[in-house]
């Protein structure tokens, strides 16, 4: 990434922006190389952070770590420096490792499917399904009903005949009558 560090009332960072910009128009590659521009009068605490005492500056990056700095409008330093950084990023190489694939096309190679279609097995899930669903949708406590159910896939039922201590609380105030509030 490079980027000048500059403010909009500066005369030299105004004259060698058209520099910048022809150079970033031409070596900009996508997740490759970036240039930014930031503006300080805006972000204060990026001048701040690396020490920026001379406007413009230029700052190239590489993984997050800074490879070069210049200061002042020089513009034969700012090309050789993006000039570098361009070949230290190497020639762009190909998006995807394989040829890919053409609808329509009469590839010989197909790729088959992992495992046939069981028809019996699609019919157990949707059966499952809607046991459950109706289990649950009729009961007063749908999570212990779907629990409890010879169709939870999850785990074994839990026995609803266990031993009275093991009764679920109950939180907030039992209802009553009219008569008591």
């Amino acid at each position: 990434m490079a980027g000048p560090v500059y403010a909009d009332w500066c005369g030299p960072c105004n004259a060698i922006a058209p520099t910048f910009e022809s150079l970033a128009t031409k070596y900009s590659k996508p997740n490759r190389i970036t240039f930014v521009k930031v503006n300080v009068d805006n972000y204060q605490e990026i001048s701040q952070r690396y020490g920026i005492r001379a406007l413009p500056s230029f700052i190239i990056f590489r993984s997050g770590s800074i490879l070069n700095t210049i200061r002042g409008a020089d513009q034969s330093s700012l090309r050789s420096a993006i000039e570098s950084v361009v070949r230290l990023a190497g020639p762009e190489g190909p998006i995807y490792s394989s040829e890919g694939r053409t609808l329509g096309s009469t590839n010989s190679q197909r790729t088959q499917l992992s495992k046939p279609f069981d028809f019996k097995q699609f019919i157990n899930t949707i059966v499952s399904f809607f046991v459950l669903y109706f289990t649950t949708l009729f009961s007063l406590d749908a999570y212990s009903a779907g629990e409890n159910s010879p169709f939870n896939i999850k785990g074994t039922p839990v026995s609803s005949t266990s031993s009275v201590s093991t009764q679920r609380a109950t939180g907030g105030k039992k209802l009553g009558t009219i008569a008591d509030l």
